[in-house]
């Protein structure tokens, strides 16, 4: 399964948003927004203009279609949208195929450590040395942020996977970048191509014969 509708799967992930709150019950795209905010949906959160793209894009595959207007005090009018049964059957497909299939993706971390031997090894280690501080200090804001939402704020588990997933990745990684500097340190992670450089005029290593000036 690669596309949903003429929907990117792997990326359009706002539109998911909206037809799993529609699969709740019919909504306007206000309450939606609201409730996603409630729900620490970070990932769909402040992008209005993204939101309302996606419904329009969503009706005019035929998976949501706009129903009656409600007016609350002095607000415009908003249009109650609900999931069509084509969209019921579509998404729930695409969030099965999203929950089964482990999904190649290219985050900037993994792109920079594809280049970190442009850098010398103390120079890479202190970086990373930076990384895991910072790694260390969100793992522990998220941490007591999902025990105040949990604890104080009463929300059940199921609707805070996100922010546990993400936590699990960033422990996950701190402890992966930890190990990673202590076998630069201690010389076990070996430049490969180091016999094929030599220092520039920064400090840096460079191909040698490369014609650089």
């Amino acid at each position: 399964m690669e596309k949903t509708s003429g929907i990117r799967v792997h990326n359009d992930l706002i539109s998911l948003a909206v037809l799993a709150l529609l699969a709740e019950q019919p909504r306007h795209p206000y309450e939606m927004q609201r409730l996603l905010r409630e729900r620490h949906n970070d990932f769909a959160v402040g992008k209005t203009r993204s939101f309302y793209d996606a419904v329009n894009r969503l009706v005019r595959h035929g998976l949501v279609e706009p129903g009656d207007t409600t007016r609350e005090g002095k607000h415009p009018e908003r249009t109650i949208y609900h999931l069509t049964d084509h969209g019921r059957l579509k998404f729930e497909g695409w969030l099965e195929y999203l929950l089964i299939t482990p999904v190649t993706e290219f985050p900037a971390f993994m792109v920079a450590l594809s280049f970190l031997g442009y850098f010398t090894p103390p120079e890479g280690a202190r970086m990373l040395r930076a990384r895991a501080e910072t790694l260390e200090a969100r793992a522990g804001g998220l941490a007591d942020a999902l025990e105040k939402l949990m604890g104080e704020g009463g929300l059940p588990r199921v609707v805070l996977l996100e922010q546990e997933h993400a936590l699990a990745l960033l422990r996950a990684e701190l402890v992966w970048v930890r190990a990673l500097v202590d076998d630069m340190e201690a010389g076990r992670l070996v430049w490969s191509w180091e016999r094929n450089l030599a220092p520039d005029h920064a400090g840096r290593q460079v191909e040698k014969g490369s014609g650089e000036t």
